[in-house]
């Protein structure tokens, strides 16, 4: 996006030519090259309160998880500073409906208080995921031409046909059960980003300003403008 009143008359470049992300589908990344993207959102545990043949069976775990794989992985950790927007909001509501004035003022008072906590503190929230990738053996095949235009070029990749995301994405949820099994071995939980839930990640990536002040619609709701 770019304003006109900075640029004049003439549109600057969408940022989506800069992005390596062709389309976001039926809970699926599809990259510019074709090759597709699940995003794993996974639970954490506390290593340290852990005793000592815990911390050493994770530990286990976690490097038979890795000799198991025979595809590589992402692991990402998001830190963004935490929003307690909507419990202040629900305390606000409650505080309306009281009748009792000592209520109130406690409530308020508390309300008060976990907001200058949270501003004072900086308090951050992580979270963790993992990236599971498919590259078709075919992507192996293509010249060095042919991928060059295809990530200058997203429309050449954007529409795959029904029949070859299918399998692709049939071979990529057998990767993502992999990996929620592995991950289970280590008391870890891990889940699958749905469409939305993956373009909210993506616009707070690209948008952690914004997004604190501008929330992103539902999917149902966005109108995306023909490239």
């Amino acid at each position: 996006m770019q304003s006109k009143k900075l640029s004049g008359s003439k549109l600057g470049v969408p940022s989506q030519k800069f992005l390596d992300i062709a389309e976001i589908r039926e809970d699926s990344v599809i990259m510019k090259d074709g090759t597709l993207r699940a995003v794993l959102l996974v639970s954490s545990i506390n290593f340290a309160l852990k005793s000592v043949d815990e911390q050493n069976a994770i530990v286990q775990a976690y490097m038979e998880f890795l000799n198991s794989l025979d595809f590589p992985i992402q692991i990402v950790i998001q830190s963004r500073r935490m929003n307690i927007d909507g419990y202040l909001n629900q305390l606000k509501e409650n505080e309306k409906t009281l009748t009792n004035e000592l209520l109130k003022r406690q409530i308020s008072n508390y309300r008060d208080y976990v907001k200058q906590l949270i501003d004072l503190g900086d308090i951050m929230q992580k979270r963790f995921f993992v990236v599971v990738p498919w590259n078709p053996a075919t992507d192996k095949q293509k010249g060095f031409f042919q991928r060059l235009a295809e990530v200058l070029s997203p429309k050449l990749t954007v529409h795959l046909g029904e029949e070859r995301f299918q399998k692709q994405k049939f071979d990529l949820s057998i990767r993502v059960n992999q990996i929620v099994s592995g991950l289970s071995s280590m008391s870890l939980n891990a889940v699958q980003l749905d469409t939305q839930s993956l373009i909210e990640l993506f616009y707070t990536v690209y948008n952690p300003e914004m997004f604190q002040t501008q929330k992103l619609a539902e999917m149902a709701q966005i109108q995306l403008e023909p490239t």
